[in-house]
């Protein structure tokens, strides 16, 4: 059967729809973290049915049951969480379908989100043609989604965290919902299609089958390019045109793309030396090698606190109070399962110093972190805008901006690229690896029941994680030294 959700991965990849149908061994295990985002989704959904007192909940219900009790509610007209429908070989499970006037309904889709998408419409436009297939009149369909602006202040008012937007218009506006149900039926019935690079353009989320269409590709492919539009690529790609180096002269390019193109066909890096030296000699000392770690939820955790604010709750200081000199190494875990600001923004106060450079990576991250914690904390208010701030300095300016750039960065500036190509450092040997296993193991210990050497070792990791990314931003500074000398 087709179901709302292979219909919505059908859209996005063909062979990713087959694949799920026929191959279900290919596709890999749901992560930990992938569950964590499901429970977010659930908690969503927990609010959103409080609008409704007397709906009547069918999730409680196995799948062959379903489908009949959602028939003999209907004459009821009651709001319904998870009706059911089966029609011919179409399957669909929609959030809240409420009763209205005239004998139609009205359909509620509930996100986790802080607006509607383009994928949450072709949701919607797949629940309304089975339910109108059904039987059912459908007057309007709705997104219910998280209210960006929304800020904790005690137990949550529904009313206030979520906005039910109306998305009919939206909705009529998709006319081929048959004519795709009917080619997704052929092509779950049919041979697994090759992946189509058109697909890039289509895919909202990341998955495994873009994952092998990526690793097929040569290096110094054309979707290393910094900063070119997917649909660009695409167009390039499907002209056959593979490879940087096989790029036409006639084709528009910006002065960064114009350095990869050049590299891929000469070899070698590009390095500004006189650039580079600029802005070494720029920084002031003591110099403070700063990073954050955080959580974030869509459901907030702590008062004083929005949906997806990123919520710091450690950090990493290497303090070298001249160029070359001996690094101090300060780092902050949050204990306990209170709010980690206030005691983390008191241990920055007494740990930055008033004078010398901030050096970051990736400056925009951290600035948001700290402008936040100066709009919810007035106390700190003065200090983080009139100090801290204007002391930041971001080393990925330097990648950032092409003083330097190697090939084997991909095309990306992020450090986890940079950083083996400067030094010997590696993440390779660690037990967390990556900000969001951070993120999540963090909050597994920490507000989950977990044994305490469990909690213990993951702390530990933690610290020699936050650690690394602080001193992988020494090592780059290092290099880059004996780069402009």
């Amino acid at each position: 059967m087709l179901t709302k959700s292979d219909y919505t991965s059908g859209l996005q990849c063909p062979r990713l729809l087959w694949i799920l149908k026929n191959d279900k061994e290919k596709v890999p295990e749901i992560t930990e973290m992938d569950k964590k985002k499901f429970e977010e989704g659930y908690l969503v959904e927990e609010l959103a049915k409080s609008f409704f007192p007397d709906m009547i909940d069918l999730s409680k219900f196995d799948f062959n049951e379903q489908v009949g009790k959602t028939k003999e509610l209907l004459e009821k007209r009651v709001p319904l969480f998870q009706a059911t429908f089966s029609q011919e070989d179409l399957y669909t499970r929609g959030d809240i379908l409420v009763p209205t006037g005239d004998n139609k309904w009205d359909i509620i889709e509930i996100k986790s989100s802080t607006k509607p998408k383009d994928i949450h419409f072709e949701d919607l436009a797949f629940q309304k043609y089975v339910y109108e297939k059904s039987g059912l009149k459908i007057r309007k369909c709705f997104v219910m989604h998280v209210n960006k602006d929304f800020v904790k202040n005690g137990e949550i008012d529904p009313k206030e965290f979520l906005i039910k937007e109306d998305v009919s218009d939206k909705v009529e506006a998709i006319l081929e919902v048959e004519e795709r149900v009917m080619r997704m039926l052929e092509i779950i019935k049919g041979e697994c299609p090759e992946f189509s690079v058109d697909d890039l353009v289509t895919i909202e989320y990341e998955n495994f089958v873009k994952d092998e269409f990526m690793a097929s590709l040569p290096e110094d492919n054309i979707f290393q390019f910094i900063r070119m539009f997917t649909k660009k690529k695409v167009g390039l790609y499907k002209e056959g045109i593979i490879k940087m180096n096989e790029v036409p002269d006639d084709v528009r390019l910006n002065d960064k793309q114009k350095v990869q193109r050049l590299l891929a066909e000469n070899g070698g890096k590009q390095i500004d030396k006189k650039q580079i030296k600029h802005f070494l000699d720029n920084l002031q000392y003591p110099l403070y090698y700063f990073d954050f770690e955080t959580i974030s939820s869509a459901v907030p955790r702590f008062d004083n606190s929005k949906p997806y604010q990123q919520i710091p709750f450690q950090f990493s200081l290497h303090i070298q109070e001249k160029p070359d000199g001996e690094l101090k190494h300060i780092s902050f875990l949050a204990e306990g399962k209170n709010d980690p600001r206030p005691t983390l923004l008191k241990s920055l106060k007494e740990n930055l110093g008033d004078k010398g450079d901030i050096l970051v990576y990736n400056q925009k991250f951290e600035k948001m972190v700290l402008k936040d914690g100066a709009d919810f904390f007035p106390e700190f208010k003065e200090l983080i805008e009139e100090n801290f701030l204007p002391r930041i300095k971001d080393l990925m300016e330097v990648f950032d901006k092409f003083y330097y750039y190697d090939p084997k960065q991909k095309g990306s500036v992020s450090i986890k690229y940079v950083l083996p190509i400067l030094s010997d450092l590696r993440y390779d040997g660690l037990e967390i690896k990556k900000g969001d296993v951070a993120s999540f193991e963090f909050e597994r210990v920490t507000y989950e029941d977990v044994p305490e050497e469990d909690r213990k070792k993951v702390r530990d990791a933690l610290e020699k994680y936050c650690e690394l990314d602080t001193l992988a931003e020494v090592e780059i500074v290092k290099a880059l030294k004996d780069i402009a000398d």
